[in-house]
């Protein structure tokens, strides 16, 4: 899946010499927390978003330093900040050449540059023109849209069991050849060892993942390396408990 895919192509903009006032009340009225800044030729050339509105001189939020500090910080660098807590104009308080993806960018590379930037949003651009954005929105819409495409639910007690196992083959963390699995009239008994308690839970996702359980029961005993001491599931804990019989 590619950017084009998923992205937003009506977006709301802003014109570099427009008031910080106008862009505040552009992202109230459309509930978006960030504006991409294009000029009259259309091209994108900042971004501006709520994190620039948060030391404002209006509110009294500028950064305040002891004098030594902004002995240590440089004139140029508080002129910058001034710059930036004192502008009225957006192409004063925005970030100026932002980083922007393709329409052709994978959704893995998106995640991964909003995770590596820390930011919420990429404009997208063709030869410097904006063209569209994507945000963790739209990654949320996305996810929402496969969420609801549930697959056809195995049928047979074996058909589960084959399922849970081919999900739990699939993950590089899961102890498989300590791990069995048991499956009774649609009721999946996980048994077996454990060398982390963190385990438990994946392997317990993986087996709802599969789909066509009525029931998941954790029997898995955790060893823990260090010190050998066993632990039993929390939901056999003070129960004698034996693996199921299936023919």
């Amino acid at each position: 899946m590619k950017t084009a895919d998923i992205m937003t192509h009506k977006v709301v903009s802003i014109a570099p010499d427009a008031t910080i006032l106008e862009a505040i009340r552009l992202m109230l009225q459309n509930r978006i927390s960030g504006l991409p800044v294009v000029d009259k030729t259309g091209n994108l050339v900042g971004i501006v978003t709520e994190g620039d509105f948060l030391r404002r001189t209006e509110t009294g939020t500028q950064r305040k330093r002891p004098r030594w500090l902004e002995f240590i910080t440089g004139p140029g660098k508080l002129a910058e900040e001034y710059v930036h807590t004192h502008g009225r104009k957006v192409n004063e308080v925005m970030t100026p050449e932002p980083v922007t993806v393709t329409e052709d960018t994978s959704i893995e590379d998106v995640v991964n540059i909003m995770e590596k930037r820390r930011i919420k949003r990429l404009p997208v651009t063709c030869k410097g023109r904006l063209v569209g954005i994507v945000s963790r929105a739209n990654l949320l819409h996305t996810l929402a849209s496969i969420a609801r495409e549930i697959p056809p639910e195995a049928k047979t007690d074996a058909a589960i069991r084959g399922r849970v196992m081919a999900a739990l083959d699939a993950q590089s963390w899961a102890p498989n050849s300590l791990i069995n699995v048991v499956v009774h009239n649609g009721v999946v008994e996980l048994w077996g060892t454990i060398l982390d308690e963190r385990d438990r839970r994946a392997v317990r996702v993986a087996a709802e993942n599969a789909g066509g359980a009525k029931e998941i029961k954790d029997h898995l005993v955790w060893v823990e390396p260090m010190t050998g001491m066993i632990l039993e599931s929390p939901e056999d804990q003070g129960k004698s408990v034996k693996p199921t019989t299936v023919m």
